[in-house]
C-alpha cells in the first residue's frame, strides 16, 4: 500500500506545476492536497447520508406531482447535463499507480487545494550523432546469465533520450549533430539532464526553450 501510495504522489507531483511560478511541488505538497480532497470527499460522504432522510420526506410530494403529468423540478434537474465531479478518496490497492495519478491530478486540477495545472516543457535536445548509436550502460548490479539482456534492454542512447520526451515536435541530423525538439514532463527534466550529462560527456546538451501550461482536464 505505501509502495502504491508514494508512486502515486510521485507521478503527481512530476506532472503538475504552480500556473503563477511555473515551478513543480514536493511530492510533501501534493501529498497534503490530496489529503486535503480525501477529507472533504469522505465530509461529503456523511452530508449526503444525513441528506437522505430529507430526501425521502420529499418523495410523496414528487409522486403527487408526477401524477399530474408536469415534470418535477428532479426531473428537470436530472434531465441536464451534469459537470463530472472528480473526487479524491484516497489510495487503494486495486487500482494501477498510473490511473490513481491520472484521478488524483484531475481532483486537484478540478477542485484546486492549491493552485496547480498540468504543463509541459518544451525542449531543444542536441547530441553527436556518433554518440547516439552508443549503447547505454546497464545499471550497476546487472550480472551474470540474463546480465546480457539486462544490458541490451535499455537500447541507444537515442532510444533513451527519446523515451522522456512526450512528444516530438520535430528531428534532424546537420553534419554531425542530431537535434530533436519536443515535449517534456517537468518531472523528467532532471533525469534528461543528468542522462545527457553522464551518458554523453558533453556531447550532448538541452535546452528549455518554454514552459507551456496546458488545460487539458
Amino acid at each position: 500500500m505505501d509502495r502504491v501510495h508514494n508512486e502515486v504522489i510521485g507521478i503527481v507531483a512530476s506532472k503538475l506545476v504552480d500556473p503563477r511560478t511555473k515551478r513543480v511541488y514536493t511530492t510533501g505538497m501534493i501529498e497534503k492536497a490530496l489529503d486535503m480532497l480525501s477529507s472533504q470527499a469522505h465530509q461529503g460522504d456523511k452530508d449526503k447520508s444525513a441528506d437522505k432522510s430529507t430526501a425521502a420526506a420529499t418523495t410523496a410530494a414528487t409522486t403527487a406531482a408526477s401524477d399530474t403529468g408536469a415534470p418535477t423540478a428532479e426531473e428537470e434537474a436530472e434531465a441536464k447535463p451534469k459537470a463530472k465531479e472528480h473526487n479524491w478518496t484516497g489510495v487503494v490497492t486495486t487500482k494501477s499507480a498510473k490511473s490513481q495519478a491520472l484521478e488524483a491530478m484531475k481532483a486537484l486540477i478540478s477542485h484546486q487545494p492549491i493552485p496547480v495545472a498540468r504543463a509541459r516543457m518544451r525542449l531543444r535536445i542536441t547530441c553527436t550523432t556518433n554518440v547516439l548509436k552508443q549503447a547505454v550502460k546497464a545499471p550497476a548490479g546487472a550480472k551474470g546469465g540474463e546480465g546480457a539482456e539486462e544490458q541490451r534492454a535499455p537500447g541507444t542512447v537515442k532510444d533513451k533520450i527519446l523515451s522522456y520526451v512526450e512528444q516530438v515536435e520535430q528531428q534532424d541530423v546537420v553534419a554531425s549533430e542530431w537535434e530533436v525538439v519536443g515535449f517534456v514532463e517537468p518531472g523528467a527534466f532532471k533525469g534528461l539532464s543528468d542522462f545527457l550529462g553522464n551518458e554523453t560527456k558533453g556531447q550532448g546538451r538541452v535546452e528549455v526553450l518554454d514552459m507551456a501550461v496546458t488545460h487539458e482536464d
